[in-house]
């Protein structure tokens, strides 16, 4: 295990039933990044993410903090991890300080460091006025910052944030996505979002799991070079007299625009035909030119960067997930 290698999974598995969960998870973790953990809904995220932070037993294999193996039991190995979870937790008829001195206590801490590391992260936060505030009362961005405070207060190593801009306004999402900057290279930050703006902007490098199986583990920039280096071409085809049925032979033409390798792909339900290759402005004319020639007329067009949702999708497929 390599020396800064903070959390290791090895052959991490999980079986509810038939259903496969997690499938021979393999990661490293390093210290101080922050690690981007994306997958679809029912991908095997949340049972990975509770096997790693032993609080789910795996059916195999295992999870290793520092070089040391970490089990559900293992109470002491867990309290070097803090989870702030998805969905909000807070005990209703407690203020936000007593909150946070509620769960220093359950982690072992004497009263007094709980209510200064309490008092310090409130005010981190934006929370220092509420700090006798019934959490309850809070509006929802509030108890989501709140939750990040409880994940922190016993200083743990290693932070699980589990969509922690999940119903957040503008103002709130830009204060917590600074907070986890900050708190880059002092901790080591695991991140689970739908969002891959956010996980394109923070994340160091990023893995996706997909049907309990990990696809790709790399930095950000490395996964979108994969998916095509440079621009994405988005040409509209749904005008008039458009035939859908006449166009596979042009995609075929289309993925050797000027002798060079191109991806194309149509979206039937969008009308959207997207191309996307390496010096793709140099070679959109012969792009139009071909569609022209085939008697498909281009509507809207649009050029942009290649982006980690690209990626995302070219891996895991345009198919909803409940």
């Amino acid at each position: 295990m390599a020396s800064n290698t903070v959390l290791k999974t090895e052959r991490l598995a999980k079986r509810y039933g038939s259903t496969v969960a997690v499938k021979c998870l393999d990661l490293e973790v390093f210290e101080g990044e922050i690690f981007g953990f994306l997958g679809p809904n029912g991908a095997g995220k949340t049972t990975s993410i509770s096997m790693m932070c032993g609080l789910l037993k795996p059916d195999s294999g295992q999870v290793w903090v520092h070089g040391s193996p970490i089990s559900h039991r293992d109470g002491e190995a867990r309290a070097r991890v803090g989870v702030c979870p998805q969905n909000v937790v807070i005990w209703p008829h407690l203020t936000c300080l007593e909150q946070l001195l509620f769960i220093g206590q359950m982690y072992g801490l004497p009263g007094g460091l709980a209510a200064q590391r309490g008092q310090s992260l409130l005010e981190e936060l934006g929370l220092l006025d509420k700090s006798d505030r019934l959490a309850r009362t809070l509006s929802g961005g509030m108890q989501r910052r709140l939750n990040l405070a409880m994940a922190l207060v016993h200083d743990p190593e290693i932070v699980v944030l589990d969509e922690p801009e999940a119903g957040l306004d503008p103002q709130s999402r830009v204060q917590v996505r600074d907070y986890i900057r900050s708190l880059a290279r002092r901790k080591t930050i695991i991140l689970t979002t739908h969002n891959m703006d956010e996980a394109d902007r923070l994340a160091d490098r990023v893995a996706i799991i997909d049907q309990g199986e990990l696809l790709v583990v790399d930095t950000p920039e490395d996964l979108k070079r994969r998916a095509g280096v440079g621009d994405v071409a988005e040409i509209g085809l749904n005008g008039a007299g458009f035939d859908a049925s006449r166009l596979q032979p042009v995609l075929e033409r289309l993925a050797c625009v000027d002798n060079r390798p191109v991806s194309v792909s149509y979206d039937a339900a969008h009308g959207v035909l997207t191309v996307r290759a390496p010096d793709m402005v140099n070679i959109l004319p012969g792009v139009i030119d071909t569609l022209k020639q085939a008697g498909f007329p281009c509507g809207d067009l649009r050029l942009r960067q290649n982006t980690l949702e690209d990626v995302f999708i070219q891996l895991t497929g345009r198919r909803l997930r409940e």
